[in-house]
């Protein structure tokens, strides 16, 4: 079947996006030796070729060009988050409900459907009591997370995490993220904000979940782990539920 006028227009305006990279670049093309001789100015010549009046190719829009290169550039990413293996894959996880847990979450996480703050109170390696809130969305575009679903190392908190506390030294950080502020100078407590939906995360357990946060705990030997979950559907948009489980 033949193309249309309009389907064979946006091939060619595609083929445009995708040759030049900006719409200088694109005029520029068009423009001749010629051009140049008789006008003795490269910024009238690019105006004359966006106007219609000089050129032998199609002329988009510099509107329509951006908006094509800024669509462009999403679906190139798109295609490349699905190709991306899920740290999680693969991996045999049986007998592990914290390690299964955070592979639940793990694509939803890294997606931006749901955002995850996980607490964990554990021993470093000096033997050392510490605690903290992580942002889980965070820890996985800074960190491989192949050795922990691989059991070959512990996700423990650090300094640079949503919160650290040391309970053998006393130090203690706190620290806002990509996706949450720390709200520390506060009569009720520690709190987190979310930046996407500037929702205001209470973590103590002893206060019941708001309206469109989902709490999940799990108690394993000396982990402690408190999720906490904003879940997103379609932008900024929030699908609100609440659920509360004890594994």
């Amino acid at each position: 079947m033949a193309a249309t006028g309009e389907e064979a227009s946006n091939s060619a305006a595609d083929t445009i996006v995708t040759e030049y990279a900006t719409y200088e670049d694109n005029l520029d093309s068009q423009i001749t030796p010629t051009d140049l001789f008789y006008l003795e100015d490269e910024e009238l010549a690019r105006q004359l070729v966006e106007l219609g009046y000089r050129g032998s190719g199609e002329v988009l829009k510099r509107e329509d060009f951006e908006l094509r290169k800024e669509a462009a550039a999403a679906s190139k990413l798109a295609r490349r988050d699905q190709l991306r293996v899920l740290c999680s894959a693969g991996k045999d996880l049986q007998g592990s409900v914290f390690q299964e847990g955070l592979a639940q979450r793990e694509e939803t996480n890294r997606n931006g459907k749901i955002s995850s703050i996980i607490f964990i109170r554990d021993r470093n390696a000096k033997g050392q009591e510490i605690s903290g809130y992580i942002d889980y969305a965070h820890r996985l575009k800074v960190d491989d997370f192949d050795p922990i679903f691989s059991s070959r190392k512990k996700l423990l908190p650090r300094h640079s995490d949503l919160s650290f506390y040391n309970w053998d030294t006393n130090f203690s950080s706190s620290n806002s993220t990509p996706n949450y502020q720390v709200i520390a100078d506060n009569a009720s407590g520690l709190l987190f904000k979310n930046k996407r939906d500037r929702k205001i995360i209470n973590v103590d357990p002893k206060v019941q979940a708001v309206w469109g946060v989902c709490v999940w705990g799990v108690w394993v030997c000396v982990w402690v782990c408190v999720w906490v979950c904003c879940v997103c559907v379609g932008g900024n948009n929030y699908k609100l539920r609440y659920s509360y489980s004890v594994q």
